[in-house]
């Protein structure tokens, strides 16, 4: 199905990369979910090839890719594994977005570039235990009080830092009172103070090494205060799409599997394979529905946002993408348990994974909730707002 989504010759060179690997990714994914390991070999493949850096704009070495490349290509690495997908895919739009948006002085940029460039990777760190998701608003409990000499002193702990075993640098909110806002400090592995506490443990994604990063008495220079955000548009930025590709990546593996089974599978109950009975095929029609509705609703989402003529026409349509890619996708692979039956829950069987791991999307930002909410405000105040013609 993904084959009606290529577009370019560079997104051809890219996915036959991915696909070159992909029995690398598909023979241990299975293995590091259940052990909860994280992929450093898979991720460390991924650096070598280059891929840690196509977000990079071309003028600071990268390869230039938009949203819509990247969910492409994430989409695909998700159907061979999501552990390195998702961990993965924070990098790959952490770095689109700062760059895209500029949201760096220019000196912060090229410094960054290079480190990217010679294989650094990079994840923001936001959540907290006391706060919740960041997108909700709270303020970040983890403080930076500036010293007599002009540096900084940060101390707090992060949750949910995904992929923290192999980041290079931790982009870490902090709440600054001296100037009562939030900052963003880029903050080195290797960091005096900083180390990562290995809780993760929980039953989605259990190979994404989603830790607590631990900022103990942390002293750094100003210069690494590199972020101070002004205030929300209010808008997602189309880079966190990454997570609705990769939950939609899972959603096609568990199809294949179901068909791929349903074709193969005869009892002798019946005379031939169970891909013949119409109940069976109902389930299918309808997983390959549900793909084809949340594939073209992501797919044109990312096309408008990559188009800086039209992204300023999105509300939010990057939202309502999320959240309906990330249930079609936990429906579809419902309905390939119901395909393969019992045997689906078999810790051997890979669709048992695909449940436990695409279920890990509802608790992405933005959540469901809050889509719907903002849907409806949006629409409320455009009635209001609209001019109307007098009785």
């Amino acid at each position: 199905m993904i084959q009606l989504f290529v577009k370019t010759e560079r997104q051809k060179i890219w996915l036959q990369r991915i696909r070159e690997r992909a029995a690398q990714f598909q023979d241990q994914s299975a293995e590091i979910d259940e052990l909860a390991k994280f992929p450093e070999d898979h991720i460390a493949t991924l650096i070598g090839m280059g891929y840690t850096r196509t977000t990079l704009p071309e003028k600071y070495g990268g390869e230039g890719l938009g949203v819509y490349d990247m969910i492409l290509l994430q989409e695909t690495l998700a159907t061979f594994d999501e552990n390195t997908a998702l961990s993965i895919g924070w990098n790959q739009s952490v770095i689109g977005d700062i760059f895209e948006q500029q949201l760096w002085t220019e000196e912060n940029l090229q410094f960054f570039a290079n480190e990217v460039a010679g294989g650094a990777i990079v994840n923001r760190s936001v959540s907290e235990a006391q706060t919740g998701s960041p997108a909700r608003g709270g303020r970040p409990g983890t403080n930076a009080v500036r010293q007599q000499d002009g540096s900084w002193l940060i101390n707090g702990r992060k949750t949910f830092t995904t992929a923290s075993p192999a980041l290079t640098y931790f982009l870490t909110s902090v709440w600054i009172e001296e100037k009562q806002q939030i900052g963003y400090f880029l903050l080195h592995k290797d960091t005096v103070g900083l180390s990562i506490d290995e809780t993760w443990d929980v039953i989605s994604m259990r190979a994404t090494g989603s830790h607590d990063l631990v900022l103990d008495q942390v002293n750094v220079k100003d210069a690494l205060l590199v972020e101070l955000p002004k205030k929300p548009s209010g808008k997602y930025s189309g880079w966190q799409l990454h997570t609705s590709a990769c939950y939609l990546g899972i959603a096609q593996a568990a199809r294949d599997y179901a068909v791929q089974f349903a074709n193969r599978h005869a009892p002798n109950s019946i005379n031939g394979p169970i891909s013949q009975l119409p109940n069976v095929q109902q389930h299918i029609g309808e997983m390959d529905l549900q793909l084809i509705q949340a594939r073209h609703l992501l797919y044109s989402v990312a096309e408008a946002y990559d188009d800086k003529t039209r992204r300023d026409f999105l509300t939010h349509e990057v939202e309502a993408a999320k959240h309906t890619v990330t249930n079609a996708a936990i429906a579809i692979v419902d309905q390939a348990m119901r395909v393969v039956g019992a045997k689906s829950l078999q810790r051997s069987n890979p669709l048992q994974r695909y449940y436990r791991n695409v279920r890990a999307g509802l608790h992405n930002p933005p959540m469901d909730d809050m889509t719907i909410q903002r849907l409806a405000k949006a629409a409320i105040e455009e009635e209001k707002n609209r001019n109307t013609v007098p009785s």
